[in-house]
């Protein structure tokens, strides 16, 4: 086990399954042939493309608040014929770039079917003490309908519609840790993390934006919104040989860390062998 194993467990994909599903003539995602599939049984809004086979909508959907009534229509569907297993309610922007306008909106949890990019804020929380620097990590709930009990950031959340980063992530850091918006203003953005991950419902290409927090030493973080069991505050060393020597973290948790890891020295090219590695391969590129 080894430092190396967490990027090569995030990019997982294999883009030879995929097809392209564009809007207009911009690839935006990646789609399984039966998914594909599905989607075409619905009517006449999805197509074929080309001769390449790429997807997309019909010419007739020419607006994003078409795209938007298109795809709640078809979520709602293919989530009644089990294609979907279920929805979450919160929609996220496609757009390829974060600078772009968004093309539409989809739900949060329909976006691996599509294979379209999405964005999250991660906040590593963490201490100087006398002995060094100290990590806050939050334990995720048992009943978290996602990679329940296992190890995360001390606070992250997805990007919704609406919010920019920054904003999102003051939010995030009162509602999952009850860290007050005056003390959370004090975050840095750090940059970002990318990886290209494949699950069973489909791709991953997404993108975590990052920030650190320096907390006071008498800050006890707060499971306010019931999705974390609880924190933890421990010795950075500690933090990276529970990285080093398994997957406690969540999938991609564990890549913020690392790279917290390396920018604050912990890890350099004199005492990790695959520093190199490390420090490209937490910025995956998505080309379709």
């Amino acid at each position: 086990m080894a430092y190396l194993d967490h990027i090569h467990a995030c990019n997982n994909a294999d883009l030879s399954r995929y097809a392209r599903f564009r809007i207009d003539t911009l690839p935006v995602g990646a789609v399984r042939p039966e998914f594909a599939a599905a989607l075409i049984r619905l009517g006449e809004d999805f197509f074929v493309r080309d001769e390449n086979g790429d997807y997309g909508f019909a010419p007739h959907i020419l607006t994003v608040a078409d795209r938007n009534q298109i795809l709640v229509k078809a979520t709602e569907t293919l989530c009644q014929q089990g294609v979907i297993k279920h929805l979450h309610g919160e929609k996220f922007d496609i757009r390829n770039h974060v600078s772009d306008e968004p093309l539409c909106q989809l739900d949060r949890f329909a976006m691996p079917y599509f294979g379209c990019r999405s964005w999250g804020v991660h906040m590593n929380g963490f201490v100087r003490k006398p002995d060094g620097i100290h990590m806050w990590g939050a334990k995720r709930a048992m009943d978290k309908p996602t990679y329940p009990g296992m190890l995360d950031n001390m606070v992250a959340g997805g990007q919704p519609t609406g919010l920019g980063f920054r904003e999102n992530m003051i939010k995030e850091c009162a509602e999952e840790a009850g860290i007050p918006s005056g003390l959370a203003a004090n975050i840095t953005a750090i940059g970002t993390v990318s990886y290209l991950y494949e699950t069973n419902e489909g791709l991953k290409p997404d993108v975590m934006v990052n920030f650190d927090l320096e907390l006071p030493e008498d800050f006890i973080p707060q499971c306010t919104d019931g999705e974390v069991e609880r924190f933890d505050l421990l010795p950075i060393a500690d933090v990276a040989e529970i990285v080093r020597t398994g997957f406690d973290f969540k999938f991609n948790c564990a890549l913020v860390v690392i790279d917290f890891l390396i920018r604050h020295g912990h890890l350099t090219a004199d005492n990790e062998p695959s520093y190199c590695e490390l420090v490209t391969g937490l910025h995956r590129a998505f080309e379709l």
